[in-house]
């Protein structure tokens, strides 16, 4: 059974998908730096990089946005009979196979005003990546205004399903529109499907609107919030229920997916247990193991995963396992086992880009094309686009998978000042939410008043950023909460006492 459980506390939206129990993926989002992937804005180009064959666009952000020109839309589009990697939603690399020869100073130029959407986040110096491809998700499909194509999600293996769905398409989609069929869609009724394109053409036509009215640099269009999101995206008919532990979040969602998702409303659940929603589900435990760098297997044998500027490697060791049998055949069951946990870390920690696996050396060529096949099937359940090398005679393995959001580590952690930045600790954020949370559990048990003594860092967000949260934390559960700055603490280290 598949769960959605989603936790919301001030600032802060965690959410965590569970398959059979057991956490696979991860979403974090601060209302201070929620995710812009989707938004669809009205930008001026700044300046032209001939060079690098891209443009930096102003989007009204902090940091301009970069357009390669590969994203850039022109009159002429060749052709679309190409099968969709995934599920359409900001993928659309069928459209750039044929663009290499183009020049980007003949598509653009200094000042001018171009509608574009963001398809990734900023992340670390760099600013968001935009393109001029414009597609808007709904709950069985995803519209692309200006483009004659028909797609459907590879996620959908029935010949006979797919055949169904096309000849669907063929009879709703309008004219100068592009649809790609989402894994939602599997089973769902012309009537179903032609809801949901009515509502993105509806949604359409206002973006056009706005585009009309407003100058550059504007947002025009602003993607659902995470867990709107997750309702949108993530429950599949595998998902049974998403389970939110807010109040006003429960009866948000209800209203949004009575109005547009009716079928799903019996699938949302208030929960309202003692034990942090969190705690409850185990999910904290995994969160807390996915920022370790060593991961222990069951046999005793043990990966490593570092992540670097450019890229991930994972390293497989056999650690305490020594086997039963001759060392080849020790090596091969070391790294089958690993398989499965890289395939799960990679998802868990959301790692994007290239990556690196480095498994131990095999001598048979067997068994390596054993392990590259086992990794190709464990890799399947993950819904971002990875592309897998063929493994090397020294046990590499080569891969990229689509980055398109902040891994797990880089959203928790930040440089350590401690080790001139060679390693990462908690931040000063996520260490303030996981007090919040440790004294909220202490209220619920009946605690009236508590002492928390943190480094300067830390205490110091309770007293500006997050005093409101603080307030209101007091005024919930009539108790009494003091701070107290220890500047011979380690950042992550505090007390936190009941009196």
């Amino acid at each position: 059974m598949n769960n959605i459980i989603v936790n919301v506390t001030g600032q802060e939206t965690r959410l965590a998908l569970l398959e059979g129990g057991q956490v696979v993926e991860v979403y974090i989002e601060r209302k201070k730096n929620a995710s812009l992937v989707g938004n669809i804005y009205k930008g001026k180009v700044l300046r032209i990089l001939p060079g690098m064959r891209s443009a930096f666009v102003d989007i009204g952000l902090e940091k301009a946005a970069f357009l390669y020109v590969a994203d850039i839309r022109t009159d002429i589009v060749d052709d679309y009979a190409t099968i969709f990697e995934d599920e359409g939603v900001s993928n659309l690399d069928f459209l750039h196979s044929k663009r290499h020869d183009l020049q980007i100073d003949e598509l653009l130029h200094e000042g001018q005003e171009i509608i574009v959407q963001v398809s990734k986040n900023s992340m670390g110096t760099k600013g968001a990546r935009v393109t001029s491809y414009i597609t808007i998700p709904g709950r069985y499909l995803v519209l692309m205004p200006n483009l004659e194509h028909t797609g459907i999600s590879r996620r959908i293996a029935s010949e006979e399903e797919r055949g169904r769905l096309k000849s669907i398409m063929d009879l709703i989609r309008p004219k100068n529109f592009g649809l790609i069929v989402r894994t939602a869609s599997e089973g769902a009724t012309q009537e179903e499907l032609s809801g949901d394109l009515d509502l993105l053409l509806q949604l359409w036509a206002s973006i056009q609107k706005k585009t009309e009215k407003c100058g550059a640099p504007c947002l025009i269009y602003n993607d659902l919030d995470l867990v709107s999101r997750s309702v949108r995206d993530l429950m599949t008919t595998g998902v049974e229920k998403l389970t939110i532990d807010s109040g006003p979040e429960y009866n948000s969602v209800r209203e949004f997916v009575g109005n547009y998702f009716p079928k799903l409303v019996d699938k949302i659940e208030l929960y309202d247990g003692s034990e942090p929603i969190f705690d409850y589900y185990g999910v904290e435990v995994d969160i807390s193991r996915a920022l370790g760098r060593k991961i222990w297997l069951k046999s005793g044998g043990y990966i490593v995963i570092d992540q670097t500027e450019a890229m991930s490697v994972i390293d497989v060791n056999t650690g305490k396992y020594v086997g039963k049998e001759d060392l080849e055949d020790t090596i091969f069951r070391t790294n089958l086992e690993a398989v499965k946990e890289i395939a799960y870390q990679i998802r868990l920690r959301n790692l994007g880009g290239i990556i690196i696996v480095d498994f131990i050396d095999m001598e048979k060529a067997e068994n390596r094309h054993k392990i590259f096949s086992a990794l190709q099937d464990a890799m399947k359940k993950d819904r971002a686009k990875t592309t897998i090398s063929q493994i090397t005679e020294l046990g590499l393995i080569q891969m990229t998978r689509k980055r398109v959001r902040e891994s797990l580590t880089r959203t928790l952690l930040e440089p350590c000042p401690y080790c001139e930045g060679r390693g990462t600790v908690k931040s000063a954020v996520a260490l303030c939410y996981e007090i919040f949370r440790k004294a909220e559990k202490m209220a619920r048990h009946g605690i009236k008043k508590v002492i928390i003594t943190a480094h300067p860092s830390v205490a110091e967000l309770f007293l500006d950023d997050e005093r409101q949260r603080l307030e209101d934390l007091e005024s919930t559960y009539a108790m009494k909460v003091i701070v107290n700055e220890n500047h011979a603490l380690h950042q992550e280290n505090y007390e936190i006492t009941a009196q």
